[in-house]
Parts: structure tokens; sequence; C-alpha cells
């Protein structure tokens, strides 16, 4: 059964978007199999995120003035250009899963359009990545 390679390429999926069609591809499974998964890995993890979110911010707040990094600022001008749409879109390939999450949460967005969003998007994604993987390894092997 493919069961530990479906778990290897959703564990990957959860951290890292584009590790899983890598994954997925390592492992031999079909494109179909590593899609899929990936899908499940995104989606396992912003759904942990969405759900605990207001738990999370509550444990990490501090009185600190916030301190502005370059992923925050580049997070700021997408959503101010594009919002939850474009957030969404950039996770799977620029974001990892947890960032864009923890971004959309940040910017107060409603958990439903968060995870539809972010289902989309990682639907699209994996289709476009696990294909892409697939045959670029058919031109280069055969």
């Amino acid at each position: 059964m493919n069961f530990a390679k479906y778990l290897s390429v959703i564990a990957i999926s959860m951290l890292k978007f584009a590790g899983g069609p890598l994954t997925g591809l390592a492992i031999k499974l079909s494109w179909v199999e590593t899609a899929v998964c990936s899908v499940v890995g995104m989606m396992l993890t912003v759904s942990l995120i969405v759900f605990s979110g207001d738990f999370i911010r509550k444990i990490f707040r501090k009185d600190k003035p916030k301190k502005f990094t370059k992923m925050t600022r580049f997070g700021v001008k997408i959503r101010q250009k594009f919002g939850l749409i474009g957030i969404a879109f950039l996770t799977p390939i620029l974001f990892t899963p947890p960032v864009g999450a923890a971004l959309s949460i940040a910017f107060r967005y409603d958990k439903k359009a968060i995870l539809l969003q972010m289902l989309i998007s990682a639907a699209a994604w994996a289709v476009v990545q696990t294909l892409f993987m697939y045959y670029v390894k058919d031109l280069i092997f055969k």
C-alpha cells in the first residue's frame, strides 16, 4: 500500500509546497496522487493555523513594537494590491503554507474565505507544479 508514500508527500507539503511534487516524483507516485497529497498537506497546515490562530496570537503577542521584515512588507504590499486572493495565489509558490496562512489570519480575513481561497490556489498550483515536474523528468531522462 502507498500509505507511507502518501504521508511523505503530505508531510513535506505541509512545510514547503513545492517539496510535495518533488517528493512524489522521487518516490514514483502518479501525478494525480502527488497533486492530491500536496493539496492535502497544504490544507492541513492552513486549517491548523486558521483554527488555532487566535490562540497562537495570544501566546506570542507581546507589548513590544512590531518589527517589519522584508517578507511582512511584501505581504502588506500584496494585501493592498490583491487582497486575500493575492496572498492565497502566492502561498504555494512564494510563501510557505504556514506563512501564507499566518499572513491571512494576521490581516483578519474571514476563516471560511481563507480556507476556500487557499484550497483553490493549492489545487491549481498542485496540478501545474506536478505536471511540470513530471514533464521535465520525462524530458531529462529520455
